[in-house]
This record gives C-alpha cells, sequence and structure tokens, in this order.
C-alpha cells in the first residue's frame, strides 16, 4: 500500500479585476454590502473574446503544477476533472484537457460533479488509485467560469456578486513513506437539500434549451444559479466542523496539531466562524476570497497554492483541506506534507 503525495501545485485566474464599485455599475449595490455579507472585495471574470475557457484555464494551471511536480508531461498517468461549468455539456473537460496538453499516451480522464466539492472529492479518488498502485502520478483540476452564466442584475446579486472565474491544479504521485502525504479523506452528501443551492436548466429532467428558447420569458430564472443564502450557511458551519473533526479522529490528531486548514473559499464569514470555533490564529488558516471571490471547485486549489507559494506550508506540516457546497456535498482532507 502507498500514499499519496501533492508533488506540484499551480494556478491560474483571468488578468479582468471586476471590483465591488464596478458591480455597483450594473446591480444595486455596494462596496459595504457585499464585503459586510461575503468578505469579498473582487473577484476575476474572463473577458469575452480572450479565448479563456474552463479548460483552457485547467490547462494553464496544469502547466505550472507539472511544472513544479519536476514530472515530464508524460509521466501523467490518468487525469481526473472538477467543475460546474464544463466547456460543453459533453464531453466533458478532462479529454479536452488530455488534447490540449498534447499527451502522447491515451491515458484515462474522469469529471467530477461535485460542485464546491469538486476538488476533495477528486483529490480522493485520485488518492485511492494511487494508494491500490494502478496509477503513479495523477494530474487533478479544479476550474471554473462562473461570470458567463451569472445572472448580472440587481435581481441577480446575491448570487451573482459571490462568485468568480480561475482554476488551480495538483499533480499527485506515489509516496513510498505511508506517515507522509495524504492520510486521509472523509465525503458526505445530503441530497434533500439539492435544490437549496442548484441549477435547475438547461437540464435533461426539468428544462432542456429548447424549451426556454420556445418560452423565451425574460422573468425565468430556472437557468441562473439559486441559493437559498441563509439555510446554506447553516448547514456549512455544521457540516465544516464535523468533518474536519472526522478527519483528525482518524488520523489521531487534535484541533491544535492542525499547521494549516485550507477552507473552501464560500464566504469569508464562514471561514471566521470555523477559525473561531476551532480557536485557530491567523496563521493556521488561509482565505483568499477577498481577491477571488467564490471560484467554487477552483477555489480549495487556488488557495492551497497560494499559501504554499507564500512558505506557509512547510515541509512535516498538518495541512487540512474542508469543503461544503450544492448537493449538498461536503468533505476533507487529511495531509502530512
Amino acid at each position: 500500500m502507498y500514499n499519496s503525495k501533492i508533488s506540484g501545485l499551480g494556478y491560474y485566474v483571468p488578468e479582468n479585476v471586476v471590483t465591488n464599485d464596478d458591480l455597483s455599475k450594473v446591480m444595486d449595490t455596494n462596496d459595504e454590502w457585499i464585503q459586510e455579507r461575503t468578505g469579498i472585495k473582487e473577484r476575476r471574470h474572463v473577458v469575452k473574446g480572450d479565448g479563456d475557457t474552463t479548460t483552457t484555464m485547467g490547462v494553464k494551471a496544469a502547466q505550472k503544477a507539472i511544472e513544479k511536480s519536476g514530472l515530464d508531461k508524460d509521466e501523467i498517468d490518468f487525469i481526473i476533472f472538477a467543475t460546474l461549468s464544463p466547456d460543453y455539456y459533453f464531453p466533458g473537460p478532462g479529454v479536452l484537457v488530455q488534447r490540449d496538453l498534447g499527451l502522447k499516451r491515451t491515458i484515462g480522464a474522469l469529471d467530477v460533479r461535485n460542485q464546491c466539492s469538486g476538488f476533495i472529492y477528486a483529490i480522493s479518488v485520485a488518492d485511492q488509485f494511487i494508494k491500490t498502485g494502478m496509477y503513479k502520478n495523477i494530474l487533478v483540476i479544479g476550474s471554473e467560469l462562473h461570470s458567463t452564466g451569472l445572472d448580472m442584475t440587481t435581481r441577480g446579486r446575491a448570487v451573482s456578486v459571490i462568485f468568480g472565474d480561475g482554476a488551480g491544479a495538483a499533480v499527485l504521485s506515489r509516496e513510498e513513506d505511508t506517515t507522509k502525504g495524504i492520510l486521509s479523506t472523509h465525503l458526505h452528501s445530503e441530497g434533500q437539500h439539492a435544490e437549496e443551492l442548484s441549477l435547475i436548466a438547461p437540464g435533461m429532467g426539468k428544462r432542456w434549451v429548447t424549451d426556454i428558447i420556445a418560452d423565451n420569458d425574460p422573468n425565468d430564472e430556472s437557468y441562473y444559479p439559486y441559493m437559498n443564502g441563509q439555510f446554506v450557511f447553516k448547514n456549512a458551519v455544521v457540516r465544516f466542523s464535523e468533518v474536519i473533526m472526522e478527519g483528525l479522529k482518524a488520523n489521531n490528531l487534535q484541533v491544535s496539531d492542525i499547521d494549516m486548514l485550507i477552507p473552501h473559499q464560500a464566504n469569508l464569514r464562514i471561514s471566521q466562524f470555523i477559525q473561531q470555533k476551532f480557536q485557530l490564529s491567523n496563521d493556521q488558516i488561509y482565505n483568499n476570497i477577498m481577491r477571488y471571490g467564490n471560484t467554487t471547485a477552483a477555489s480549495v486549489p487556488i488557495a492551497l497554492t497560494e499559501a504554499f507559494e507564500e512558505g506557509k506550508i512547510k515541509e512535516g506540516d498538518t495541512v487540512v483541506l474542508a469543503a461544503f457546497g450544492s448537493g449538498f456535498t461536503w468533505g476533507s482532507a487529511i495531509i502530512k506534507w
């Protein structure tokens, strides 16, 4: 039995910065209102025509992660791509990454659709493949392009001010020392609340594109994201706490053993609630939602990459990744760096 370690990290965000003041020009909102509720000051949005897509952003992040790992791209054995915003309804972006990276080998590619928890789920899948010896080096990507699918009017402001575009990637490699690397992952779901954070259409089960076009109803909100904000917040703080403690207990660790917690960047108030509950110092938790907003499946790898590059994560540290989101789904990963 092996463990998997993170051998390389990378991220990419579009250059276009959208501030809260910029949003106030297209909807009834303001900087104070957004910061008070979310902690967000700005986010990145792609510029139409610049060529950024969910896949291309993922490829750019992946190239950086592969370079940092010291591997040749053709040493990658498998690709796992987490996103809720694929370029196409099908095929998924995993195969597009295999193509766009110019890989010589016809390696497998898997897409994960677990929204905000997507990267944690993808890491868990990759970890199991490596633990069993099936693969040695797996590329894991979380990438999202939200901005082109948001209701950028006053009607949609409660959701639209939150989300940003970007991508993060990690290379997981075989680790012979089973006391290092990813020690465990923990995954959960509660589908009874699926519609509380959702995008209903287009979809085969409810309304397909032709239905929306035929109705031509400008007030139809089914093709915009919906979020029951307070309900999601209340569930998030509970599930974050539970899944972090589950991971610590599984490895005979205490909260005091956490050197760095990287929470999904859903809302700064959620992160602050968890920090206060666990009595973590500012040096034990990393947040960047102020700069990027909520980038869903990309948020954990972007934050993890920044924290590592800033020297906040060192060899031997206990690093905890945790996420909660649509589904509801949530999960954690406990890592000995």
